[in-house]
């Protein structure tokens, strides 16, 4: 499946033009984000709170208490939907009604199921962790039973999504651009700084190469445009 089938809930209204609903471009939207923003009903009130996730394929993985009453409503419900957007830039435009963002954002849509057993709860558990920073789960000590016992693991399997990205500069009025105001993009983007080590780590314990890695990766760099 290259495209998700657009349906009623997933297809895009407004802005149309700016949707895409390509499975690959959908999945990296998600696999750079480290929070979802996950909708639910409680009490016939609707709550949209941010949760960490894991992904695998077409299954997104959330986990909290057995008494965590999204995933309790979620499951009642058995249907679910999650956002994960990443903000790029702020559009300045010489007119307040132009402002805009620019940014990369996914909503998905999926059936729920509850994961009882204790071998698929540990994969579910160590695609959240590895999520975060890849290499984390086999740097860390194993999950204990009662913490995996007390754990209450839900699977999202996706059924349908769709993107929607703004990607461009500033789109303001033809009769303002002779305006002696300025006008433009401020990017905006994540970024790792040095890793600081626990208090009471036993002597002699070094950070590890994995979250070094992840640093050096996405560290802030400076070039040429930075000095502009």
């Amino acid at each position: 499946m290259n495209e998700f089938k657009k349906e009623a809930r997933n297809t895009v209204r407004r802005g149309a033009n700016r949707a895409s609903y390509d499975v690959e471009k959908i999945n990296t939207i998600l696999d750079a984000g480290f929070v979802g923003y996950v909708s639910y009903i409680f009490e016939g009130r609707a709550i949209c709170l941010p949760m960490a996730y894991g992904r695998s394929g077409d299954t997104i993985y959330l986990h909290g208490s057995h008494k965590n009453r999204m995933l309790l409503s979620l499951l009642e419900g058995k249907t679910g939907s999650m956002t994960v957007m990443h903000l790029d830039a702020l559009v300045l435009a010489r007119s307040g009604l132009h402002h805009s963002v620019n940014y990369r954002s996914a909503t998905l849509f999926g059936s729920l199921e509850k994961l009882t057993d204790p071998d698929q709860k540990t994969q579910a558990l160590k695609c959240v962790v590895d999520h975060m920073m890849e290499g984390r789960w086999e740097g860390i000590r194993p999950m204990l039973k009662k913490e995996l016992d007390g754990t209450l693991v839900v699977a999202m399997t996706i059924e349908t999504a769709s993107a929607k990205i703004r990607d461009e500069g500033v789109k303001d009025e033809k009769g303002d651009m002779h305006l002696p105001v300025w006008a433009g993009l401020l990017p905006l983007r994540q970024i790792a700084e040095l890793p600081e080590s626990d208090p009471f780590l036993p002597e002699g314990v070094a950070v590890p190469e994995h979250v070094t890695a992840y640093y050096q990766t996405h560290k802030y760099n400076v070039n040429v445009s930075d000095q502009t």
